[in-house]
């Protein structure tokens, strides 16, 4: 590498953990994280780890004065954040790509207006609203405009009777129109500052309780579906003018027609695979992405399957000797519990 860079990561969970470790691997880059996790563990292989309340101006002026470029993998940090450092020194992927990708509206607009397809939705602000859209859509889901992942903050309707009279309407909603469903895809990309993209083949997604288990490529879809997953991708990240790793999720229904679902402003859980399934993993990109560094071309190196590793699982996998094909991935969390993603393993196929 020619250059040195100090890289700024908001937050401390397995997926900044795993930047870290890309930029350690690609040499040159020192790493400072910035979080309100103090057991984080990200600490245990950045350079400098800052821990404090994230609300706190001074905390992160320092951050800021000892950093030449931010990024972040945490979807759920605050816009304002981002829009605070950006002020001085570099963030990508940037702050608006953001907003977008934290709001469900936004999203289905922003994918609407492109032209791509999605599940019928409208917004639901109101008792009212989502009765008449239980009517309308019959078997449907309800999620929060923003905030909520695996499976949280969502709820699933059949009839109106189905209605929990504790959801609360000072919240906004989206409702969408179930569809005859028949797997989940998704396709994580990274463009570089001179517009050129590295594009991973679609992944197939499977989830249990909301919370996503399994990863496998090649994916059991279509040449026709594994082409236009990648397209559509391709059209994101250049409308965006996106710069890093981002991922987006699909629907395919019975009848092979590819649905958008929403995207990841981030290296993404579904593709823990390509640390052992692809020359360049998604975070090495993305890493070389934001620092700006060459584009270089990717190549897979074998088809492959991860398995999510949830709550006291970890136990017994830390205990476990592996064949040579399986590699495991403990995220070092302390605080154990049901349903968290704790590590995972992957298994190369060929």
């Amino acid at each position: 590498m020619s250059k040195d860079i100090t890289l700024g990561i908001l937050y401390s969970g397995q997926l900044e953990t795993q930047l870290v470790k890309s930029a350690k691997k690609i040499g040159g880059i020192k790493t400072v994280i910035l979080t309100d996790d103090k057991n984080g563990p990200a600490q245990h292989f950045c350079d400098k780890f800052i821990y404090g309340n994230l609300k706190d101006k001074k905390l992160i002026e320092n951050f800021i004065d000892q950093v030449d470029i931010c990024t972040y993998a945490f979807e759920n940090l605050s816009h304002e954040i981002l829009k605070i450092i950006s002020r001085k020194k570099e963030v990508h992927p940037s702050p608006d790509t953001l907003r977008i990708a934290q709001n469900r509206i936004l999203e289905k607009k922003f994918a609407n207006d492109l032209g791509i397809k999605t599940t019928d939705w409208k917004t639901v602000n109101s008792l009212r609203d989502l009765k008449e859209g239980i009517q309308l859509y019959g078997n449907c889901i309800m999620k929060s405009v923003s905030g909520g992942y695996d499976g949280k903050q969502q709820f699933r309707f059949k009839s109106t009777d189905e209605i929990d009279p504790k959801i609360d309407f000072s919240k906004n909603y989206i409702l969408e129109k179930f569809l005859d469903f028949k797997q989940e895809i998704s396709v994580a990309a990274t463009r570089y500052k001179n517009g050129k993209i590295s594009i991973y083949e679609p992944t197939e997604n499977k989830h249990e309780n909301g919370i996503l288990r399994n990863s496998k490529i090649p994916a059991n879809i279509s040449k026709k579906i594994f082409n236009q997953a990648q397209e559509i991708t391709v059209k994101f990240a250049e409308k965006l003018k996106y710069l890093g790793t981002l991922n987006l999720e699909f629907m395919v229904d019975e009848k092979d027609n590819l649905f958008f679902n929403e995207y990841a402003n981030r290296c993404h859980n579904g593709f823990w695979h390509s640390v052992n399934s692809y020359e360049i993993c998604q975070f090495t990109n993305h890493i070389r992405a934001v620092c700006d560094l060459d584009y270089m071309e990717n190549k897979k190196i074998s088809n492959a399957e991860m398995l999510n590793i949830l709550g006291d699982e970890i136990l017994k996998f830390r205990e476990k000797k592996f064949k040579q094909n399986e590699f495991f991935f403990d995220y070092l969390k302390k605080d154990i519990r049901p349903g968290r993603k704790m590590g995972h393993i992957t298994t190369l196929k060929d």
